[in-house]
């Protein structure tokens, strides 16, 4: 029997909340590994806690990559995801160490894995004419005239994802043709790169007890001064509520809290960042059931970070 061969990287995947942060740091005291961020909101810079970024004592302690590479006036697509990631794990496989990528952003993680669909680049113009549209009419009424032009696209879309709304007309405007017919066309061979790309997904047993860390987690953050960090960043003046680093879940909520009840922010704050982000840790389980390769490890287990060491040691075995 040939031996198994070695992965590009290791994928530790799980919804918001679920402790990948937590196992890759344990994981990394028995590894020699990098860790490579799959979030799209921590190449932001300046957007901290928020988005839990990793301290700089861990920065310290473990490489990270793909982390503080833009500013928040600026946009980061899965394309540029896919290229920075490559020269990651090139990076850290030069040096004999284990990629180890951490993150929940599934379309991300499906650009990675999959290959990236040939669509069209953003445009700034067809964009800030839906804005235009959106502040008139609701984004409601926008999904309501994407499920008149792309059924299968608004079905898997809430009335109010404002930025996949907006990317999904938009491609409709610039193609002609509807983006769940230009999907998948580039995933014919996925199924043959599954083993350079192993995944490991923290997944709840019970999934209340992740949605009581969900409300505590957002509850220490706003401890730790996050409605004071985004009023900073409301203060620089070049940013605005329709770019895509503040439609980041919790910034979105604090940034709407701020604007409309800045009396009484923190307590407009949690309850709506508490239901989008319990919203998000839905949807993030819905695209890890799709994968059926994924190893599931019970993310309430104690000994979660046991588990994924062993399950690491059988992809990547040490050498001793």
């Amino acid at each position: 029997m040939s031996p198994q061969p070695t992965p590009r990287a290791i994928l530790l995947l799980g919804p918001t909340a679920s402790g990948k942060s937590a196992a890759a740091l344990t994981l990394a005291e028995h590894l020699d590994l990098e860790i490579v961020s799959i979030d799209s909101a921590l190449v932001y810079k300046d957007m901290n806690i928020g988005t839990a970024k990793p301290s700089a004592a861990e920065r310290r302690r473990v490489p990270h990559h793909l982390i503080d590479l833009i500013d928040p006036s600026e946009s980061y697509s899965a394309a540029r995801f896919v290229n920075d990631a490559n020269a990651a794990i090139e990076a850290i496989r030069a040096k004999g160490r284990l990629p180890l990528m951490v993150g929940g952003t599934m379309l991300y993680v499906r650009a990675l894995l999959g290959g990236m669909d040939d669509l069209p680049p953003a445009d700034v113009q067809v964009r800030a004419r839906l804005d235009d549209e959106a502040r008139r009419l609701g984004w409601p009424a926008l999904h309501a005239r994407l499920a008149q032009l792309d059924a299968p696209t608004a079905a898997r879309l809430p009335p109010t994802d404002a930025q996949r709304i907006q990317r999904a007309l938009e491609v409709i405007e610039l193609t002609g043709q509807p983006l769940s017919s230009l999907l998948g066309r580039q995933r014919e061979n996925a199924a043959q790169q599954l083993a350079q790309w192993p995944v490991i997904s923290l997944e709840p047993s019970n999934r209340s007890v992740l949605h009581a860390r969900i409300a505590q987690r957002l509850q220490s953050m706003v401890q730790s001064g996050f409605l004071d960090e985004v009023i900073a960043l409301r203060a620089r003046g070049t940013l605005h509520a329709g770019l895509p680093s503040m439609r980041c879940v919790g910034y979105r909520q604090a940034w709407e809290a701020l604007e409309q009840q800045p009396a009484a922010a923190e307590r407009a704050f949690l309850e709506p960042a508490i239901a989008a982000t319990r919203q998000l840790a839905k949807r993030q389980l819905t695209w890890l059931r799709a994968m059926p390769q994924r190893t599931v490890i019970d993310c309430l287990n104690p000994d979660v970070a046991s588990e994924v060491l062993q399950q690491v040691d059988r992809l990547w075995p040490r050498v001793h």
